[in-house]
């Protein structure tokens, strides 16, 4: 009788942990002991399987109960090791034989009787949907595809393919979903605050074993041993910043000068508060920023790593929701609102993303969007910049709000001088940014 691999094995024992805890997968995977003795083929494997069997939850849901009996019921056990083997044999094109054997083993060890169920529906899986979802794929491919295509190709909701072709076309659509299941490049910024530190980022990389590659922003570095990140302290010690090519360049665009005053809203863990300061440090000295979060533990986490990182001195964390921003704060040449969204630009690095959310979220989150634009006019400096960005790919929070914004007496005075969406090839994460200015 075969055995399940050890990878497989793990991956299951992490998909379970995640399910009981309600964690989310990356955060569960960095802290898993149980992938420290794993090889490294074997620890990537495990991750690519606990990462896209969650990204792809109600695709493969989908998949396994139409080939049950109507009304049947899996244990939660049985439904994780049938959803891994299922990913292993529709999007990592493992062999049939394989995945089958494979899946039955992993349902066996924690179900011996579901074991003939298994078997039955695996194989159904691999004599009708594997051939399915290529077929959908070709189409994809050529451009003649509809929504259930796309939905199929991506494992994503056919209502978030609708919204994201109305948005986004369909090649650029196409893109996007054909993205949504692939492995993330692991990119790192430096803390150009510290201009020393920021100099030697490589060496200190290299020396920590982490095989960094300069990417093609300032501070930028692609890692191709990013498992040796952690243990180095760079990131504890905020010498070097876990950041993907779209936030840097989000962060850049804002382009604060040396001694603006800046105004963030939306902090969250501090990064692009580092880098917004690493870009004015670059200009020729520091900025001054208030950072407001309005979540208390998050606000306070920021704050600590503001020290970390050695900029307290210049940056000032407040809790508060941005939508009631005192006016004691004065204005600001600089206003940065990082939008709360859907994140549907960034559904390869967070795989719970795209079946956690309900179909009126769009709309739910545009009107505070264009709250949090609204309240942030009101402290723009006169000659000051405003500059919106989400990392949705959606119209609803993205142009429209900015629209919706400019024709509203809020928006009276301002000018939109600049709106795009990060285009980095191979980008597993789309930002928007939009720059509008006082006019005069």
């Amino acid at each position: 009788m075969a055995r399940a691999t050890v990878a497989r094995s793990c991956a299951l024992a992490l998909l379970g942990e995640r399910r009981r805890r309600g964690a989310r997968a990356r955060d569960l995977l960095r802290g898993a002991n149980e992938l420290d003795a794993l090889s490294e083929r074997d620890r990537g494997f495990a991750v690519r399987l606990v990462m896209g069997a969650t990204a792809a939850e109600g695709e493969l849901d989908r998949v396994i109960e139409s080939h049950l009996r109507r009304g049947a019921k899996l244990e939660p056990r049985v439904r994780d090791a049938l959803r891994l083997a299922t990913f292993d044999l529709l999007y990592l094109g493992a062999r049939p034989d394989v995945a089958v054997s494979q899946g039955v083993e992993l349902v066996r060890s924690v179900a011996p009787r579901a074991a003939g169920l298994a078997n039955a529906v695996l194989h159904r899986i691999a004599e009708k949907d594997v051939s399915a979802l290529a077929a959908a794929r070709d189409r994809v491919a050529s451009g003649t595809f509809d929504v259930c295509d796309l939905a199929r190709v991506g494992a994503l909701p056919e209502w978030l393919c609708e919204r994201a072709v109305a948005s986004l076309g369909t090649e650029r659509a196409a893109a996007w979903a054909r993205a949504a299941l692939e492995p993330v490049g692991s990119w790192v910024a430096a803390n150009r605050a510290r201009v020393t530190r920021g100099q030697s980022l490589c060496h200190m990389l290299e020396e920590a074993g982490c095989e960094p590659a300069e990417g093609p922003l300032p501070g930028s570095f692609s890692l191709g041993a990013p498992a040796r990140l952690a243990p180095s302290g760079l990131v504890e010690r905020v010498d070097a910043l876990p950041c993907d090519l779209a936030a840097q360049e989000v962060a850049l665009s804002c382009a604060p000068a040396p001694g603006e005053r800046v105004l963030e809203v939306g902090q969250g863990r501090g990064t692009k508060t580092v880098l917004l300061e690493g870009a004015a440090a670059a200009a020729g000295g520091p900025c001054q920023i208030v950072a407001v979060e309005s979540d208390e533990r998050r606000s306070a986490r920021a704050a600590a790593r503001m020290e970390a990182a050695g900029i307290a001195d210049h940056v000032q964390c407040l809790c508060c929701d941005g939508r009631g921003l005192d006016s004691s704060l004065g204005t600001f040449d600089l206003v940065f609102i990082d939008a709360p969204c859907t994140g549907t630009g960034t559904l390869a690095r967070h795989p719970e993303i795209a079946w956690g959310l309900e179909e009126n979220a769009p709309e739910r989150l545009s009107a505070l969007q264009g709250e949090l634009l609204a309240a942030g006019a009101r402290r723009v400096a006169p000659g000051g910049r405003l500059v919106y960005a989400t990392c949705s790919i959606l119209a609803e929070e993205n142009e429209r709000v900015v629209e919706a914004f400019l024709s509203s007496p809020a928006g009276a005075g301002f000018e939109l001088v600049r709106a795009g969406r990060t285009s980095w090839p191979g980008a597993d994460t789309h930002f928007h940014a939009h720059l509008v200015r006082v006019r005069g």
